[in-house]
């Protein structure tokens, strides 16, 4: 596999570090990102889901955190559970130590997560703030042109 040096990016886009950080971080990632398995689904215009198969682990062994736009979740196992007496043929339920990572867009939230036959959910909400939400411009006569009016949110010049 080849690397790829984005020193000259971090050296000339003043501000852009946090593109290159992610091209960096995605420039890394190989193909052992199959565990465990997820969803990705669009419940509403602006909430979302994400869905992870962690058969075999309990809300004590999950830890769901989000940092700088980053969605963390990890599931801690014990590295040797066989003591339990039980002698397996075929172990095929994967239950070892996992990190997944999900990097959020902006103004995206976690508003909640439960756990549920062996399925995390975790709800994601886009909340846009209300300077970034679109707004209309009544347009209005040659006479009233002189004075901008906006609709919807009231501008701290507008008040008479």
């Amino acid at each position: 596999m080849s690397n790829i040096d984005l020193t000259p990016l971090y050296r000339t886009m003043v501000g852009f570090d946090r593109m290159a950080n992610m091209i960096d971080t995605a420039s890394r990632l190989d193909g052992t990102q199959g565990y465990p398995p997820y969803n990705i689904e669009r419940s509403g215009e602006n909430a979302f889901a994400i869905e992870i198969a962690v058969a075999g682990f309990t809300e004590d062994d999950l830890d769901i955190e989000t940092k700088e736009g980053q969605l963390t979740v990890a599931g801690k196992k014990g590295e040797n559970e066989d003591g339990d007496g039980r002698e397996y043929l075929h172990r095929g339920i994967a239950q070892r130590s996992f990190i997944r990572r999900f990097q959020l867009a902006d103004h995206v939230i976690v508003t909640g997560a439960h756990l549920d036959h062996g399925v995390l959910r975790i709800d994601l909400v886009r909340e846009l703030p209300e300077e970034k939400k679109p707004r209309k411009i009544e347009i209005g006569s040659d006479a009233a042109a002189s004075k901008p009016k906006l609709i919807g949110k009231k501008a701290a010049g507008n008040a008479a």
